[in-house]
């Protein structure tokens, strides 16, 4: 079974790197290495919900949506992934991920589905990428670990006419546990330029180790 992701949630997301939606309360927070990051205040959770603008400009659309789905090679690039998995729950597909927290804060897990779709929009291809936390399937909670309920995540590449790749971010996540609400916004602002960044360095040396 498949994870239930709609039509117009494809189209919002491509549809972004046309033209951003950024009524109702959306802000600019910062502009670094080229990225744009845009973001919108949750009262219910304190926290905030991240729009990311920006072009990788050393890597393909198609390479770059092949690193970012492949899990295995992400646990070669990213630092922080203690275990990166997809399984099966009970006849549903999904990722299991754990994150590593800075002492003395208690690991994060989560529980997502994701699904790719390589969109033809009027002669470009646009690929795109959804996913969301999926806390109704039976993954059982490991002591000292907290388990991330509310996430969720949509991408959109496409080829900026040259080498590289116009990229199109939606973010949300609550990790939850007693961390001070400034402390998470100040990590999901920063620590999103630099997922890209190292994104695209993993690009660049996705050839090797695809040799290996």
């Amino acid at each position: 079974m498949s994870p239930q992701f709609t039509d117009e949630e494809f189209q919002g997301a491509w549809r972004e790197l046309d033209e951003p939606q950024l009524d109702g309360g959306w802000e600019m927070f910062v502009e670094t290495m080229g990225v744009k990051i845009y973001r919108l205040y949750d009262k219910e959770t304190r926290l905030y919900e991240y729009k990311v603008f920006g072009v990788l400009a050393t890597c393909s659309a198609e390479l770059c949506a092949d690193v970012y789905m492949d899990l295995a090679y992400r646990k070669h690039w990213d630092t922080y992934v203690k275990e990166l998995y997809e399984t099966d729950f009970s006849g549903q597909t999904a990722i299991y991920w754990q994150v590593k927290y800075p002492f003395p804060l208690s690991n994060r897990d989560y529980v997502y589905v994701r699904e790719r779709r390589d969109l033809q929009v009027g002669g470009r291809t646009v690929r795109v990428v959804l996913a969301r936390s999926a806390p109704e399937l039976p993954c059982a909670e490991s002591g000292g670990v907290l388990r991330v309920k509310d996430y969720k995540q949509s991408v959109a590449m496409e080829s900026d006419g040259g080498s590289g790749t116009k990229v199109f971010m939606n973010y949300f996540d609550n990790p939850g546990g007693n961390i001070p609400t400034w402390l998470v916004n100040w990590a999901a602002g920063t620590g999103v330029p630099d997922f890209l960044n190292n994104m695209q360095k993993a690009c660049s040396k996705y050839g090797d180790y695809k040799k290996k």
